[in-house]
């Protein structure tokens, strides 16, 4: 959910602003249009067939269903259009019954931060907001105070025993935001918990990441790390970097921890270094297919909202500076005719990477990638304001 900070410096041009304005004024009417052909508001996009024009359709319970309505959020916030608007109410109310059934995943967050955070954000109605920290409290059923951290994959602990991924770091913020907001004090507590957890056990001394920690939930002893999504148990899975990235930054923006600040620069020092010339993560690090590997512009677009995030938290100007044109740079190569989609298909961004180990969304418009590219296209936007 944004929270748009601000570096001390211009740091672009005028005629640069102005594309920025374009892409975003683009964006937006694409997502109106897209918006007007989808007749199911409890079907939302998640990713479009190579060859194909329109998004293939998931149902609520879908981890990936409440970015649909932030992009409509973000395209509101971006445009002012009332129908823009409306059309997210739409998407959102459906999401509501994430907050009150039993929590299968940690994706709530995801789910429920993403579509009615961003509506409460925008129009302050209490019921969105009463959602949320229902949503929040559901979260906290899957904390385990034995291993500190949420179970973030209960389906899955016959192959990964007690599990927590680097993509729940994201969903912390909803725990946050509620803990502030009217919900318990422990959200706080099981939020910082288990950042601390996953920034002991998922960060490697390279200052890469694990994509799952195993964990004894009888004793709370730490088993090992692996991969789910990426090449190998010990790769650098691009986009599970960038989750670790902005996760970190927003959990030292909420605690002030500055082990949480340190984690955060040092894994996003680590994905700059590594990066390709073009800015934009092969889907792992490690492919030994490199450079005949598949992008993932998901991961560069967390990357670019993480980063900008980051620079409003660091107090070193030339850290502050370095951050913000890293993530301007990756904004500004997904702005070009190689990434977004313009008249191909109904998505914003072309060239993500899902889960490649399973054969899964390879090379296509995944809706999470727009998400983030909204948002980053928004904080930038907010910094030059």
């Amino acid at each position: 959910m944004l929270a748009c900070t601000s570096p001390t410096e211009e740091t672009q041009s005028d005629q640069k602003d102005i594309e920025l304005n374009k892409v975003l004024d683009n964006a937006a009417q694409k997502t109106k249009m897209t918006a007007s052909a989808l007749t199911k508001v409890d079907s939302f996009p998640r990713n479009i067939s190579e060859g194909k024009t329109n998004w293939n359709l998931v149902d609520v319970k879908d981890w990936c269903s409440g970015f649909w309505p932030g992009v409509l959020w973000y395209a509101y916030e971006a445009s002012g259009d009332e129908v823009l608007k409306e059309d997210a109410i739409r998407f959102t109310l459906p999401l509501k019954e994430i907050a009150y059934s039993p929590a299968e995943n940690h994706d709530i967050g995801f789910m429920v931060n993403s579509s009615y955070g961003n509506a409460y954000r925008l129009t302050g109605n209490e019921e969105y907001k009463e959602v949320l920290i229902a949503a929040a409290n559901n979260l906290a059923t899957l904390y385990d105070p034995k291993v500190g951290t949420i179970l973030s994959w209960p389906s899955q602990v016959e192959n990964f025993q007690y599990n927590t991924i680097i993509d729940n770091m994201i969903n912390l913020e909803l725990l946050f935001w509620a803990s502030k907001n009217g919900g318990g004090e422990n959200l706080y507590d099981i939020a910082k918990s288990h950042a601390q957890k996953t920034m002991e056990h998922l960060v490697r001394p390279d200052s890469s990441l694990y994509h799952v920690g195993s964990f004894d939930q009888k004793t709370g002893e730490f088993l090992r790390g692996y991969t789910h999504q990426g090449y190998a148990h010990e790769s650098m899975w691009a986009r599970g970097q960038t989750w670790g990235i902005y996760g970190f930054s927003v959990a030292y923006r909420e605690t002030a921890d500055e082990e949480f600040l340190k984690t955060a620069i040092k894994l996003a020092d680590h994905y700059i270094k590594r990066l390709p010339e073009d800015g934009i993560p092969f889907w792992d690090f490690d492919d030994p297919a490199i450079p005949n590997a598949p992008k993932d512009a998901s991961a560069a677009a967390v990357a670019a909202s993480g980063m900008l995030e980051l620079s409003g938290l660091v107090k070193d100007p030339a850290l502050k500076e370095k951050y913000y044109k890293a993530a301007e740079s990756y904004i500004a190569k997904l702005a070009t005719s190689e990434y977004l989609s313009g008249d191909t298909n109904q998505a914003i961004l072309l060239h993500s990477t899902g889960h490649y180990p399973h054969n899964s969304e390879i090379d296509m418009p995944i809706i999470y990638a727009d998400y983030y590219f909204m948002e980053a296209l928004l904080r930038l936007k907010k910094s030059k304001d």
